[in-house]
């Protein structure tokens, strides 16, 4: 049987990845070169987005589930607002994740064509 970190880990793993990302990417560090650099790392940023809405979706349905067995409880307010809140914001994070997939799926399709022209003295 396969064993995986946390669910809370994971998700610490991917921020910490796109961090790592975000400094790889900076002009400066130069660890892009080419349009099929860039092309890449679009493809690999739409997958992430793809599969981020089953994750939000199932995140959503474990709250309803928990909830539904009066297995939350909330500091303040009604748990059931709260539970409802986290599910409503959850469906939205998903549709923007569709539309953010959306979006780099163009970019991706905008790249596709490019190549690298060297100058004589490369």
């Amino acid at each position: 049987m396969t064993t995986h970190p946390p669910p809370a880990e994971l998700a610490d793993q991917a921020a910490e990845a796109v961090r790592s990302l975000n400094h790889a990417t900076q002009l400066i560090k130069g660890e892009l070169t080419y349009p099929s650099d860039a092309y890449e790392v679009v493809a690999s940023l739409k997958t992430l987005t793809q599969r981020l809405p089953q994750t939000f979706d199932q995140l959503s349905t474990f709250m309803e589930q928990l909830d539904k067995t009066g297995n939350v409880t909330a500091d303040y307010g009604d748990a059931d607002e709260h539970v409802g809140e986290t599910r409503s914001a959850l469906a939205s994070a998903a549709l923007i994740a569709q539309t953010l997939t959306e979006h780099l799926d163009r970019a991706h399709s905008a790249l596709a064509p490019l190549g690298y022209r060297a100058t004589d003295d490369q």
